[in-house]
């Protein structure tokens, strides 16, 4: 089994959750994400979540706590490019607070753009199951950090 281990930030604001839209790189469409993605080896998820929002965003920010953590396979069958094994995406998210800078698409990279959405329209959107997550976490902030899983389905996808 592959693994991939991830920081993503949660942003809420009188009611709008900042989003980030992902363009692929192969070729298969855009969805919205969190900001957030890949912790470096030897890197803090904490430092990468805050990297990755810079990265991503434009934005500053700082971290204020720890929501919580998922952890989700994804069979080998449904993966973006199918695999010969299934992969298990493991996923810490973090409240955060912009405290600076202007949204902008990342530079060279898959991000283009980043919205502050109204929480009562992030069903109606496409976008990676791991929003739904963030929010849940964001609004309940259960004691365990872990929030039921997300189903896949037509406007949800891993």
């Amino acid at each position: 089994m592959s693994r991939r281990v991830a920081a993503y930030a949660v942003c809420v604001e009188n009611e709008r959750v900042l989003l980030a839209r992902y363009v692929s790189p192969y070729g298969d469409g855009s969805w919205w994400t969190l900001p957030g993605g890949g912790v470096d080896p030897g890197e803090d998820p904490f430092d990468t979540v805050t990297r990755e929002v810079a990265e991503e965003t434009g934005y500053e920010s700082v971290v204020e706590r720890l929501l919580g953590v998922d952890s989700r396979i994804v069979p080998a069958a449904e993966r973006r490019i199918p695999g010969d094994v299934d992969h298990q995406n493991i996923g810490i998210f973090y409240a955060v607070r912009i405290t600076a800078g202007t949204a902008r698409p990342e530079p060279n990279g898959e991000t283009a753009e980043s919205v502050w959405t109204p929480i009562s329209e992030v069903p109606t959107l496409d976008r990676a199951a791991l929003v739904d997550i963030g929010v849940a976490l964001a609004q309940t902030r259960p004691p365990t950090g872990h929030v039921p899983p997300v189903e896949i389905g037509p406007l949800v996808r891993y």
